[in-house]
């Protein structure tokens, strides 16, 4: 327990640092970038040329807004977020998929997405509080009627009487979410090990989401990380195809993962 005290304090210590630090952060990242833009789309074409790493391949896409319409993406790490995302697309199709299809193939389906509504009622804390925050508090309030509902008439969440019975829709709402709505800028891209796609903004918004999470208190630390995976594999299992779907059709999938991780984050803010 007093591990976990430490761990809980070192963690909002950190969490103050880094949310002051992106409230800085868009001021100096615009400045950075008006200084650096005429240069990348020089170094964009240079990337074209024979011989140049495949690290920099479509960064001409992304000076000619490629990613979307609705502005450039920072993107300094390139290098280092097109080799995440190789390793999480070896990772998912060594690792992730062969494991959640063997699941598929010996647990119903009907029994997967039970698992899976259960997880999404553990989720409540974070929907809550984010919701609060974001001063929803009608959402907060279904929110709160989803889980009492589902945690007792539904048996502990593997039922959803709350959407099925009462139309009682979840709002997913995180603190990267929370953040972008009081002006925090989303700060330079980041690809995440084994998680994807991200930013510095949503990355550092991960931690005290963590605090709210019920597994981060279940002891001992191994038995959470594992009933985490397992929750990744179901989820998986229930999915499986939509991500080499996607791949298949993406001229640039780190291009591609890029974009549509920032806009579907705009989006969900702007909500």
């Amino acid at each position: 327990m007093d591990r976990r005290k430490v761990r809980f304090c070192c963690g909002i210590v950190c969490m103050f640092l880094l949310v002051t630090v992106l409230f800085l952060f868009p001021a100096a990242t615009q400045a950075v970038y008006a200084q650096q833009s005429g240069a990348m789309t020089t170094g964009a074409r240079q990337a074209e040329e024979p011989g140049e790493q495949s690290d920099f391949e479509g960064f001409a896409e992304f000076d000619t807004g490629g990613d979307s319409g609705q502005g450039e993406v920072f993107d300094p790490l390139s290098g280092y977020n097109r080799f995440m995302t190789r390793v999480n697309d070896k990772f998912y199709f060594w690792v992730l998929k062969p494991a959640a299809s063997g699941y598929a193939k010996v647990t119903p389906a009907v029994m997967r997405r039970s698992v899976g509504r259960f997880f999404k009622n553990l989720g409540y804390p974070v929907r809550f509080v984010n919701n609060l925050l974001q001063l929803k508090v009608k959402r907060a309030g279904v929110e709160t009627a989803r889980f009492l509902v589902n945690t007792t008439v539904g048996v502990a969440g593997f039922a959803d009487p709350a959407e099925a019975w009462m139309d009682l829709e979840a709002y997913p709402e995180d603190f990267g979410q929370t953040l972008g709505v009081y002006g925090v800028g989303s700060g330079f891209h980041l690809v995440l090990p084994l998680m994807g796609p991200s930013n510095l903004r949503d990355a550092v918004a991960r931690v005290p989401d963590v605090f709210l999470d019920p597994l981060y208190y279940v002891e001992p630390s191994e038995l959470a990380i594992g009933i985490s995976a397992y929750n990744r594999v179901n989820y998986t299992s229930l999915h499986l195809g939509e991500y080499a779907e996607l791949k298949k059709d993406a001229v640039d999938w780190y291009v591609f993962l890029r974009s549509a991780y920032e806009q579907n984050r705009r989006k969900k803010i702007e909500k």
